[in-house]
């Protein structure tokens, strides 16, 4: 996530709030280090090769642990990676790891367990979403497409405890990728033990990070990380516990803030606005974007009048500053702002693309592109529905696209179905929806974890668009170009430039997490990119 896509629905609460459950003043030194966290939604799966959520992402981030950890700015930190050579012009590397780390099962991580997991997750019979991340290493390609077996992926244990890995062409952002949960290791014995259940309970899985995650039946709103004591590096983990609640409404959490029973709550745009002199009033910029999917494989969604139309009908302003109102920005782009900068210049990616004319709000030209659409598709009486999550985000943005879409487009009967957040996950990947309010979170700092979705036949190309110019471009940054800096740049702005106006998707904004934050919890480490929070370190004063 990113990843998978890691997807999160409410932006006031996509950065996670952290509320106290044991801290008062009466409470021994070891209550004190446990905190509890509302999330939005529930958790789907922790089988980190088929996990798309980006809270999910978050629970593997702090229960596993790699070759690397990405600590502050997104900085690679070495974990179970002691040593790292490449050679043959950056596509051979010789990964030595760390001896004697255990899983929470007793049993010890070698490099089998990265070869495993790496071969799982491209194995097409898993159907993970994130396969699509290992292109660029050797035949990950050819394997995912059922060509090849997954045992000849470019990824060998050469000893108990070092790794091979030979790459088709070098990979820019390698570093950041080995720090992404996909790219953990997996004990291959639990995995065959559990079969179908892995992942989907707590007691089903082992863990090799600063915690375990415990207290989770699979379905339920509560679930638990506890300090892992097989963790190789446990004198850093100070946190004895992080219990988790899902929390779809802000006010509740106020409330509980308010009465002093929480260490934090997520705000609304409102909310944000009221308590701007608050000392514990922050903002988590997120690397995301908020789209609509218009399922392509629809008749009315094929033709781009009918694409442009509804993208003109959308007054973005209006979402982000009255119906959200919580520091989310119009980008007028997929990637989102302030994740990457041009290799020459140093201007944003977001400066360097060319927004559409139909990503701009027009409801005149929207009328007369909708008309015209429906005659050439001949189509009297246009509905849909439009899926999103029953967060309190999704619940507003999702009435407010129902409202406009039926003022602005003659005779468009717009229907809202908001369900709970895994369900529009399942949903969405097996294209069961017309229209859905979905999002992307970046899995790493670059343009191309936001394009490569939607390259052709890619798991999290949810509006199943494609385009053979879009497609040439983005295999260009990662093949011929991928040594090019520049040129790679500009492959990738191009790609973007034809994504937007063709209407692949229609991007609404780019979020923003105001929430309430106690001062006294220290070493939250924060990336807007990839996993987001990584709690090895944190601690309460």
């Amino acid at each position: 996530m990113k990843f998978n896509p890691k997807w999160a629905v409410t932006a006031s609460l996509a950065g996670l709030a952290l509320v106290l459950s044991a801290c008062g003043s009466g409470n021994s030194s070891s209550d004190k280090q446990t905190f509890t966290m509302p999330t939005d939604s529930e958790l789907s799966t922790v089988d980190l090769s088929k996990s798309t959520a980006l809270g999910t992402f978050d629970m593997l981030n702090n229960t596993n642990e790699g070759l690397y950890r990405l600590g502050n700015h997104s900085k690679p930190e070495t974990a179970l990676a002691t040593k790292l050579t490449q050679t043959n012009n950056g596509r051979h590397y010789v990964i030595d790891i760390r001896h004697n780390t255990k899983w929470s099962n007793g049993d010890t991580v070698t490099a089998k367990d990265f070869v495993y997991s790496w071969q799982r997750t491209v194995n097409p019979k898993t159907a993970s979403q994130y396969s699509y991340l290992f292109s660029g290493i050797k035949n990950a390609d050819a394997i995912s497409k059922g060509k090849m077996a997954p045992s000849t992926l470019g990824i060998k244990a050469t000893g108990k405890y070092q790794l091979t890995v030979d790459l088709d062409h070098q990979i820019p952002y390698f570093k950041l990728l080995l720090g992404f949960p996909v790219f953990y290791p997996q004990n291959q014995k639990v995995v065959e033990k559990y079969g179908n259940g892995y992942g989907t309970r707590s007691d089903r899985m082992v863990y090799n990070g600063p915690y375990k995650l415990t207290h989770w039946n699979g379905t339920g709103t509560t679930w638990t990380l506890s300090k892992n004591n097989s963790y190789w590096d446990k004198k850093a983990v100070k946190m004895s516990a992080i219990k988790y609640q899902v929390v779809k409404d802000n006010q509740t959490a106020l409330n509980q803030y308010n009465s002093k029973r929480l260490i934090g709550a997520p705000l609304t745009g409102n909310q944000a606005k009221n308590l701007q002199s608050n000392k514990d009033l922050i903002s988590r910029p997120q690397s995301s974007s908020y789209y609509l999917a218009l399922n392509q494989n629809m008749k009315l969604f094929k033709n781009l009048k009918i694409r442009e139309a509804i993208s003109m009908a959308i007054d973005r302003q209006q979402i982000t500053k009255k119906v959200l109102g919580d520091g989310s920005i119009v980008n007028n782009s997929f990637v989102s702002k302030g994740l990457a900068t041009n290799p020459k210049t140093g201007k944003d990616f977001t400066s360097d693309t060319t927004a559409p004319a139909s990503m701009k709000y027009d409801p005149a030209q929207a009328k007369t592109l909708w008309q015209q659409g429906l005659k050439e598709v001949g189509i009297t009486d246009p509905k849909f529905t439009i899926l999103g999550a029953d967060s309190d985000a999704g619940k507003k943005v999702t009435e407010y696209l129902q409202n406009s879409l039926e003022k602005n487009l003659p005779g468009l009967k717009v229907s809202v179905s908001n369900i709970p957040f895994r369900t529009v996950l399942a949903r969405q990947a097996s294209r069961n929806y017309q229209v859905t309010f979905a999002n992307w979170f970046a899995d790493f700092s670059d343009p191309i974890t936001f394009l490569n979705i939607y390259t052709k036949n890619n798991p999290s190309n949810i509006s199943d668009w494609s385009n053979n110019t879009y497609d040439q471009l983005i295999k260009a940054s990662s093949t011929t170009d991928a040594n090019k800096p520049e040129q790679r740049w500009d492959d990738l702005v191009k790609a973007q430039n034809i994504l937007l106006k063709d209407q692949g998707i229609t991007p609404l904004y780019q979020s923003s997490a105001p929430w309430l934050f106690n001062q006294n919890v220290k070493n939250v480490v924060y990336n807007s990119a990839g996993a987001n929070y990584n709690y090895k370190t944190t601690y309460i004063k």
